[in-house]
């Protein structure tokens, strides 16, 4: 098990993850830190823990919105669409047949 020194706030935090995950695991602290940068210079400096709770709510946040895109039906496929994509298919293996045939 490795373990990595993370900095978020200005604050080190030294944690265990498995092995080669090392850089996925400072990759989501540097997103953790760059959001309390953020909300720090929108709302100003203020206690450690409510820092971290803003910024878990601003991820968990970009996750539900995230989530409830993906549930969305999709859209009615055009049949005009599908006519011509069928045509020009049928127009590329034309093309293709010839370009075989001596």
């Amino acid at each position: 098990m490795a373990q990595v020194t993370l900095r978020i706030n200005g604050y080190a935090y030294v944690l265990g993850c498995a092995d080669g995950e090392e850089a996925h695991l400072q990759a989501m602290a540097t997103e953790v830190d760059e959001r309390i940068a953020a909300i720090r210079q929108q709302s100003g400096t203020s206690g450690e823990a409510r820092m971290l709770l803003m910024a878990a709510l601003t991820l968990a946040d970009d996750l539900y919105e995230q989530r409830r895109g993906e549930a969305k039906p999709a859209p009615k496929p055009d049949p005009k669409l599908g006519r011509k994509l069928n045509q020009l298919a049928k127009r590329a293996e034309d093309i293709a047949a010839d370009l075989e045939s001596p």
